[in-house]
């Protein structure tokens, strides 16, 4: 039974998991709309919905704490400088998971990922 157990693997050895969820999460931060599978979309959802919270004091220390998990400076500045902006009144429900049925070559389960 899988009781209280919280943590998405998605079926990879930790490094792995981190440099994916952080390669979506800069994808999705950059272009704002990304395309990917259900699983992993809402394994990214809660990771980009947590860095938009962070980026909301816009401050070294809010920074740095982007620094952590994105890998270019570009997507740390459209965070800090666009979305946290954007969303400054909002609690949180950053972003919207829209299923788009199954893909051809494997049957699995798509989803876009998107800013409300």
């Amino acid at each position: 039974m899988r009781h209280l157990s919280k943590k998405v693997t998605l079926d990879r050895k930790t490094a792995a998991r981190r440099s994916l969820l952080a390669n979506l999460a800069e994808s999705l931060i950059i272009y704002e709309k990304i395309k990917t599978t259900k699983a992993k979309a809402k394994a990214v959802r809660s990771l980009v919905e947590r860095l938009v919270t962070k980026a909301k004091p816009n401050d070294l220390a809010a920074r740095r704490q982007l620094m952590r998990v994105l890998y270019t400076n570009n997507a740390i500045k459209k965070t800090m400088e666009v979305l946290a902006p954007r969303y400054l009144k909002r609690e949180g429900g950053y972003t919207r998971i829209t299923l788009l049925g199954n893909r051809k070559g494997d049957a699995g389960e798509e989803a876009m990922v998107e800013f409300v």
